[in-house]
């Protein structure tokens, strides 16, 4: 299947362009005109989502589930032309585009088994108790019910999987909220043809149009306008802490505020302990630099700083600079990305105490690795060096002592994910600081890396602020449907007047 983008936003099943355009910039191949969203489109938008809920949020589970299904059965149909406009767009290669489009297909299906399985709903029963003294008890029911139309902005480094049918969509369509995308405009062409299959599926169920839209492109105001919405009610965000703490700012000071869910990046640190240095300190190097590289580095759970005592550091520090020498030069998202990448890399460089490890040369749109080291003594009073670098660039943190590690630890701000290298000869001081890093970060892992989130019943992709903005939910994997419900409870109310999944 050829494709070649029209440019047009997808509102309420109609393909609308506005007057203002803008042109994407490929990585390579020719670039396309996009029409630029506008509030207008953000209130017609809004107002069909809402009117989509009154039949769509009170769905049976069933239906979401096939439509999920046909979602995800049309963009596979479309699999070749989604990796060409894909690759085009973002310069990322054809192989990680393919297993891309495999995970975003994939989580649409988990969805539609899980909400098939109705567990989620968390159905409770306490029966009526009219003898009980010193009062009765009424009968009380309980059930999880979707929260109303949801906003999702697509996310820069993940086309497909965390764009406009990512987790975000497909959780809250799960969910029985109406969606609203306000599109990334670094893959204006990937996100128009995954809407057009969102699209085909709308209408092969005969849903209300007004279940999704998609507004592309547009600036700051768009998606002011988009998060301010009275009919909007919950928020899903993956990006930059700055332009999602703007917009949480914004869901806060709502009359009626709303909540927003925002990944908004994590430096994932990376413990490596005495005896796991001393015994394999080289191999853990080399995996560091493996998943430092990782797709230029462009992941959120990128591990850009590694612990390590001063003793093993030298040794750590070698063989993760002959890895990471080895990486050729690697193309990034857009040439936005790639500045910020360079300017990050000013900020390591010009810290007290930094040394410089591991210089390369990087210029336009590609990323070279960079590796500096420092001592835990410079690094805790600059806060700047703790700071996410997005790009393959990493940072070794050297501590004197065990006690020094665990008072890095306790430095750090709320995190994605941590991580614990060590051999059993470590485990007095792994249990120490599990004591710290559970606190800090949403999922903590041992003897791996963080790149690679499996989605799953079981997996927690977010964390305390700055990782997230809300702490207690998770933005990949079964349990982010959450986001999107909330328990009603319904006391005496008759049986034929309950929801079906209640009676």
């Amino acid at each position: 299947m050829s494709f070649k983008p029209h440019g047009k936003h997808l509102i309420a099943g109609e393909w609308i362009g506005t007057d203002g355009k803008f042109r994407s910039e490929p990585a390579h191949g020719e670039p396309h005109e996009f029409s630029v969203g506008t509030t207008e489109l953000v209130q017609k938008a809004a107002e069909a989502a809402e009117d989509a809920f009154w039949s769509y949020g009170y769905s049976a589970r069933e239906q979401r589930a096939a439509f999920l299904e046909t979602i995800a059965d049309e963009i596979e149909a479309r699999a070749e032309a989604i990796t060409a406009i894909g690759a085009s767009e973002t310069g990322l290669p054809e192989a990680r585009l393919y297993g891309e489009r495999g995970r975003t297909s994939s989580q649409l299906r988990l969805f539609a088994s899980h909400i098939r399985k109705g567990e989620y709903l968390d159905r409770r029963h306490e029966p009526a108790l009219p003898d009980r003294n010193p009062a009765p008890r009424p009968e009380l029911r309980l059930m999880q019910r979707p929260i109303g139309p949801v906003a999702v902005f697509g996310a820069s480094n993940f086309p497909l999987a965390f764009s406009v049918a990512g987790g975000d969509t497909a959780s809250a369509l799960a969910a029985g909220c109406p969606v609203v995308v306000k599109g990334h405009s670094s893959h204006p062409g990937t996100g128009e043809i995954i809407a057009e299959a969102i699209h085909a599926a709308v209408k092969k169920h005969g849903l209300h149009p007004g279940v999704f839209s998609l507004i592309q492109g547009g600036r700051r105001e768009v998606g002011a306008a988009l998060v301010q919405h009275p009919l909007i009610k919950a928020v899903g965000f993956t990006g930059s802490l700055t332009g999602g703490r703007a917009l949480f700012d914004l869901c806060a000071e709502r009359p009626e505020p709303i909540p927003f869910f925002g990944e908004l990046g994590s430096v994932n640190p990376m413990f490596v302990l005495p005896e796991a240095a001393k015994v394999r300190g080289e191999a853990i190097a080399k995996g560091w630099a493996g998943s430092l590289t990782m797709g230029a580095g462009q992941f959120c759970t990128n591990p850009g700083i590694a612990i390590v005592l001063a003793e093993h550091a030298d040794t750590f520090a070698e063989a993760a600079r002959a890895a990471l020498s080895a990486v050729n030069p690697q193309i990034m998202l857009t040439d936005g990305i790639a500045k910020a990448y360079r300017k990050g890399r000013d900020r390591i460089a010009a810290g007290a105490g930094v040394r410089e490890v591991l210089s390369t040369t990087c210029g336009s749109r590609n990323a070279t690795p960079y590796l500096f080291q420092v001592s835990a003594a410079d690094w805790l009073p600059n806060h700047a060096l703790s700071e996410e670098v997005f790009g393959p660039l990493g940072l070794i943190v050297t501590v004197d002592n065990p006690n020094e590690m665990i008072e890095v630890a306790k430095s750090f701000e709320g995190q994605l994910t941590a991580t614990l290298h060590l051999d059993p000869g470590d485990t007095e001081l792994g249990l120490k600081l599990m004591l710290v890093l559970e606190r800090k970060a949403g999922r903590v892992l041992a003897n791996g890396f963080p790149t690679g989130v499996e989605v799953c019943d079981a997996m927690v992709h977010g964390g305390p602020y700055p990782a997230s903005t809300n702490f207690g939910a998770t933005s990949v994997g079964t349990m982010a449907i959450r986001r999107f419900l909330r328990p009603v409870c319904y006391q005496n109310i008759p049986l034929e007047l309950l929801p079906a999944d209640l009676r």
